[in-house]
C-alpha cells in the first residue's frame, strides 16, 4: 500500500513538470535542459516503486527512449521539431510502459494538429506567417496528462508485480 503513494507522489511530481514544461514552452519557446534531465533522472525511482524488473521492464523502457530519441533526433535535425521536444518525449518514454506510449504519441499528435491549426490561423489573421512557432511541448504534455489522468497506476504497479 505505501508503495501506491510512492507511486502516486511521483507520478504527481511528472505530472508538474509537464505543466512547467508546457507554460515554459508558451511563454519562451523553450523547454529547459535541467526539466528534462530531471524527469529521466526520476524514471528509476518510479520504476523502483513500480515494481518493475530490469528484464524485461526497464530494458523494455530505456529501448523505446533509446528509439525514441533516435528518431526525434533526425526530425530535429531536419528542423521539424526542437531540441527540447525530443528530450521531452525520450525522457516520458522512460516513465509510460509500451501500449500507454503509443496512446501519448496519438493524443499528442491530436493535440499538436488543432494547436498548429488555431496558430497558424492566429498568425495568418495577424499577417504574421513567417513568425509561426508552434510550442509543441504543450501537446506533449497535453498527451502526457491525459496519461496520468487516466490510467489506474495501483493496477498496473499490481500487474508489473506479479
Amino acid at each position: 500500500m505505501q508503495g501506491n503513494f510512492i507511486v502516486y507522489g511521483l507520478v504527481g511530481a511528472l505530472a508538474i513538470a509537464l505543466l512547467v514544461a508546457a507554460f515554459t514552452d508558451i511563454r519562451r519557446r523553450q523547454i529547459d535542459n535541467w526539466l528534462n534531465a530531471a524527469i529521466a533522472l526520476a524514471a528509476p525511482a518510479f520504476w523502483f516503486a513500480m515494481g518493475w524488473h530490469v528484464w524485461p521492464d526497464i530494458a523494455v523502457q530505456i529501448g523505446v527512449a533509446l528509439l525514441t530519441f533516435a528518431i526525434l533526433a533526425g526530425l530535429f535535425a531536419l528542423r521539424v521539431m526542437g531540441g527540447g521536444d525530443v528530450k521531452l518525449l525520450a525522457a516520458l518514454a522512460l516513465w509510460i510502459p509500451g501500449q500507454l506510449f503509443l496512446q501519448l504519441l496519438v493524443i499528442m499528435a491530436l493535440t499538436g494538429g488543432i494547436l498548429t491549426i488555431v496558430l497558424g490561423g492566429w498568425h495568418v489573421m495577424r499577417r504574421q506567417k513567417d513568425k509561426l512557432k508552434i510550442p509543441y511541448g504543450v501537446a506533449i504534455a497535453a498527451g502526457g496528462l491525459w496519461i496520468i489522468g487516466t490510467t489506474n497506476w495501483a493496477a498496473l504497479q499490481a500487474v508489473s508485480a506479479g
